[in-house]
């Protein structure tokens, strides 16, 4: 068990996300106390203490935010700077103690968000060089030259592909379905086994097409720019539900604007031909093929219901059907796996040749079914074996010229690690760049839907909650929408239940919370 005492509530989140990536096995618990002699106190495991007091941070002087007249420290952006830089103090001092301590670095230094590409985004907006990108995110933040690199050849790639957008009229479309042959164990995503709630599958793609229609006419004056269909796995619809959902939104959405159509087919027990022509059909440009890891014993733990083999053969069927952008998924540091298998798992997607492969490392939320003990080796351990997997996968990406285009990370990830996609130089997907540098609205539909929309040039996201979760899903066959919107358009939000889908009885199957939105 480890401790955490902080002299306020705003040390405590950035204290307790620093601790828990050097330390991912351990239980750390925050509390606050104004009367403590230090900003930070950290009680580690084996009797030791850490402390971040006064002599640990540079004096800040407040004076320019001090009113002359009244003596008194005034609220403005000059005061707010301080708190930040005294924050950003206390962050390096706990992180340089705890390195010294562990003798393990990590990677992204005391970087806590899930999108490091936005920082170099920015500095590369503002015309910075390479170099003094790299100096500054090591000084300012601790992160390792070859990461602090690695985000910036991304961002370069990531704005050359932004530059197409009309990012003031333009707009993104998820489409969620919550539904998977099974639920992987490490899976914190809004789905269910298709096994159990097969029969309300027809009802929820009545309710979603309801929704469909309802943003459709709502953003009629905006340019469509990308749609992605996901979940969940959305081809555990049947090839009528599949041919009934994009035919729906074929009707409702206008496609003169549209430059990328992903459908993720996900898991190779879910794919038939028949549902592949019915994609394909409706044109559809890029697809994900998800293995996760070609290692029988890996799926077998998991929990996937489908072989290696199984895997190869709905990627050639794919091909066959004249697919020629098909993403796909591996996973670093699944249980019982080691640099080996990973470099077998990517010999044999080589053979297959993606046209983008996307690299995660394993984060396990709390939602998932996984224990935390099954992938806790020790922190030197967990660091090693993952930085050899993903040294290998970048190396392997390379030979099948891939490229690095999109990064995001997570929080409880293994390692304190990142998640990176790779493609071939025209086959970057264009929706995963947009919802990590949250330059574009997206508006979302499905159950356990999320999006977002940036405000004013800065990527705000307004308040919007799951007032309902999955749970209802399963328990009471309600699906829920979740839908972020940013002031700048979010004017009206209410509460509206869909009536129920004809012949589906008297209760309302499904009970959508609806953000009504005007856009300026």
């Amino acid at each position: 068990m480890i401790q955490i005492i902080c002299k306020s509530e705003s040390y405590t989140y950035n204290a307790y996300h620093i601790l828990k990536a050097f330390y991912p096995s351990q239980e750390v618990s925050c509390k606050t106390d104004e009367k403590a002699s230090n900003y930070v106190m950290v009680h580690l495991p084996d009797d030791r203490e850490i402390s971040v007091g006064f002599e640990n941070t540079v004096e800040i002087t407040d004076t320019a935010g001090r009113d002359e007249s009244t003596g008194k420290i005034q609220e403005d952006s000059e005061k707010e700077s301080q708190k930040k830089e005294r924050k950003r103090q206390i962050d390096l001092s706990l992180y340089d103690q705890l390195e010294r301590i562990t003798g393990e670095p990590l990677a992204w230094g005391v970087l806590t968000g899930v999108r490091p590409t936005k920082l170099a985004m920015q500095k590369l907006e503002a015309g910075w060089k390479k170099e003094d990108y790299i100096n500054w995110a090591w000084k300012s933040a601790r992160v390792r030259g070859e990461k602090a690199a690695l985000a910036w050849e991304i961002a370069e790639r990531e704005q050359k592909i932004l530059k197409e957008l009309d990012y003031e009229n333009g707009y993104s479309l998820y489409v969620g379905i919550p539904f998977c042959p099974s639920v992987c164990s490490y899976c914190s995503f809004s789905s269910g086994p298709l096994d159990r709630w097969k029969e309300k599958v027809d009802a929820y793609v009545d309710a979603l097409c309801k929704e469909l229609e309802f943003i459709a006419e709502r953003s009629k004056n905006k340019k469509l720019n990308t749609i992605y269909i996901g979940g969940g796995t959305p081809t555990t619809l049947t090839a009528e539900q599949l041919e009934r959902l994009m035919s729906w939104i074929d009707e409702k959405f206008s496609r003169e604007y549209l430059l990328e159509y992903t459908v993720e087919a996900g898991r190779p027990d879910s794919i038939t031909e028949e549902k592949l022509k019915v994609i394909k059909n409706h044109d559809i440009t890029r697809i994900s093929i998800n293995p996760q890891s070609m290692q029988q014993k890996t799926l077998d733990v998991i929990g996937r219901k489908h072989t290696v083999e199984e895997i190869k053969e709905a990627y050639a069927l794919a091909r066959k059907t004249g697919f020629d952008n098909i993403n796909m998924d591996i996973i670093a540091g699944l249980p019982g796996e080691d640099i080996s298998d990973m470099e077998d798992t990517l010999a044999q997607i080589a053979q297959m040749h993606p046209d983008s492969l996307t690299v995660h490392s394993l984060a396990i939320k709390r939602a998932a079914r996984m224990e935390r003990e099954d992938l806790n080796r020790d922190a030197k351990e967990t660091h090693e074996i993952l930085s050899g997997m993903i040294e290998r996968a970048a190396k392997a990406a390379k030979e099948m010229d891939l490229f690095p285009y999109y990064l995001y990370r997570q929080k409880n990830i293994a390692g304190n690690f990142e998640n990176v996609g790779y493609a071939k130089v025209d086959k970057a997907g264009i929706y995963n760049i947009l919802i990590m540098e949250e330059k574009q609205s997206i508006i979302a539909a499905g159950a356990g839907a999320n999006a977002g929309t940036p405000a004013d040039g800065r990527k705000k996201r307004a308040a919007g909650r799951l007032v309902h979760g999955l749970s209802h899903v399963q328990s009471r066959g309600c699906g829920l929408l979740r839908i972020r919107y940013s002031v700048r358009y979010s004017q009206q939000r209410t509460f509206q239940p869909f009536e129920p889908p004809s012949g589906a009885g008297t209760e309302p199957l499904f009970r959508y919370r609806r953000i009504h939105q005007r856009y300026a």
